[in-house]
């Protein structure tokens, strides 16, 4: 890996630079595909599986059965079911935890307000299917949903791998759909004939599937964008070793993924360069991922540390110690300590693993419960609540001229 000097301007705002914009041809597909699925549905789902995945789909049959996805839990080797069981208990004791509060509050005399949580009604999860099989996100989609309260849960993948039917049938999916890519994206967004139209998808995906994403948002609610994944590590005290074993795995996800130490100790720097060399793989995503977007940044000061970190906002971050954690505020989310080992929060720490990617740490956290629901106010005025508000209402709304506004509360009076 490179070993870049904070003091090199040029080299650290390419860095942490991110090129959030489509690609133009990808975009351009994207939205073929969801103009086609929108006016032919089931048709067109079909025709883009075959012709992108392979697939001998037919206009009716992208639903797995029960029994395909009983044979799925059947041919998923007995300790992976294991850890499928132990990583839905987990992400389910933090997702009961994530559920957003109703309150009633008295305002004043006469005017109370009510928060009301609401399950959205049905929900899409979509889970790649492409370089690995990932129940894991399987787990992290599903589960909060199911915490939420949401009764129709569908699962798109285009490959699902019988881990993948397994995780689905243990988290408690209503259904798992044969189809992925924007068509999957259009179908759960504006529903087909047999495929019912969802009110939120969540879940990454490909640039395809994040370019629909975005195409159907105006429509249909998603989560967020997720992109290349990505993985900061700030440290001074740590192994060098187990830093390079972190930035390797996180960079075997995607060619894309971006794997960066910050740390002020030249010495380990060049150990962690050694020990990457040592264990880099000969082949795969790791190694190209590595080469393109990997970096180890030497610091001048922790201050100039905390600020780079911040100012990447990486998707996780690991960090030496609890004292350290609180410099960092932009981070999807942080691993405190050696044996927070990063790939740990992918699948059994309960934490979730659907992260904000590009920056957008800055301003949000990771998939949890309250994605899944609703919340709404309840407002009941009183005769003598109305009564004592009325005038400051009446005053603000002749100062912005709606005086319709005004007469609307005053005719009460």
């Amino acid at each position: 890996m490179r070993i870049l000097s904070s003091s090199d301007t040029g080299a650290i705002e390419r860095l942490a630079a991110r090129n959030r914009a489509m690609d133009p041809a990808v975009v351009r597909q994207a939205a073929r595909i969801v103009r086609d699925v929108r006016r032919r549905g089931d048709v067109a789902v079909a025709a883009w599986t075959r012709r992108l995945d392979g697939h001998d789909a037919r206009p009716d049959g992208f639903e797995v059965s029960r029994r395909e996805l009983a044979r799925g839990w059947d041919d998923t080797p007995r300790d992976v079911r294991a850890a499928i069981r132990l990583a839905i208990r987990n992400v389910r004791r933090v997702a009961l935890e994530q559920r957003p509060r109703p309150f009633s509050v008295e305002v004043q005399p006469g005017v109370r307000v009510e928060q009301r949580v609401q399950p959205l009604a049905r929900v899409g999860c979509y889970v790649p299917g492409g370089r690995y099989p990932l129940p894991s996100t399987v787990v992290m989609t599903v589960t909060p949903a199911v915490v939420a309260g949401v009764e129709d849960i569908t699962v798109a993948c285009p490959w699902p791998h019988p881990a993948v039917l397994c995780a689905a049938l243990e988290a408690g999916a209503t259904r798992v759909l044969r189809a992925g890519g924007a068509q999957a994206i259009a179908a759960l967004a504006y529903g087909t004939r047999s495929i019912a139209r969802v009110d939120k998808i969540a879940g990454p995906g490909n640039a395809w599937v994040a370019a629909a994403k975005t195409l159907v948002s105006p429509d249909c609610a998603i989560d967020f964008q997720a992109g290349p994944s990505e993985i900061a590590i700030c440290s001074d005290d740590g192994r060098a070793d187990w830093i390079a074993a972190d930035l390797i795995a996180q960079a075997e996800h995607d060619p894309d993924a971006r794997a960066i130490l910050v740390t002020t100790k030249r010495t380990l720097a060049r150990e962690v360069a050694a020990a990457v060399t040592a264990q880099m793989p000969l082949h795969g995503p790791a190694r190209r991922a590595l080469r393109r977007h990997g970096a180890i940044v030497v610091a001048a000061s922790r201050d100039a540390a905390t600020r780079l970190v911040n100012r990447i906002a990486p998707e996780h971050l690991v960090c030496d110690r609890a004292s350290d954690a609180v410099r960092f505020n932009t981070a999807g989310t942080i691993f405190v300590g050696p044996w927070s080992a990063q790939a740990s929060g992918d699948y059994v720490t309960g934490s979730n693993h659907v992260l904000p990617t590009g920056g957008a740490g800055r301003f949000r956290g990771g998939l949890s419960t309250a994605d899944f629901v609703r919340t709404f106010a309840v407002q009941t005025v009183t005769r003598r609540g109305l009564r004592e508000i009325a005038g400051p209402a009446i005053a603000l709304a002749r100062a912005e001229g709606l005086t319709s506004h005004a007469d609307s509360i005053g005719i009460r009076l």
